[in-house]
């Protein structure tokens, strides 16, 4: 790793910067889709999980009970997780998104 002697910032091997600052456009952009990426994803096993209970606890007369049209439930669950998650329904992509991005304060 070298010191670019202007900027006293670190970089790369092949002096390229390195973005843990936060300030660059494309790497916050990076992390907000990942932490929105990351909240679908947890949604959509949450309600995956959801379904699962409700087939095992439903009885056996009951609709819950079969497996008609899972695919289409699953592909349904995906959708409807990324709905939430593009509206930051459970804030989990906010805490991502707060932890890898942290504000800098002005100490005086």
């Amino acid at each position: 790793m070298k010191v670019d002697l202007v900027s006293s910032q670190p970089r790369a091997a092949d002096d390229s910067a390195i973005a843990p600052s936060g300030e660059d456009a494309v790497y916050r952009g990076k992390v907000q889709q990942a932490a929105q990426q990351f909240e679908s994803f947890f949604i959509s096993q949450m309600l995956r999980q959801m379904r699962s209970a409700t087939k095992e606890i439903a009885g056996e007369d009951s609709i819950y009970g079969k497996n008609t049209n899972a695919d289409m439930l699953d592909y349904a669950d995906t959708s409807v997780a990324d709905v939430m998650s593009r509206q930051r329904a459970f804030g989990i992509a906010d805490v991502i998104v707060r932890q890898l991005l942290p504000t800098q304060k002005n100490d005086k």
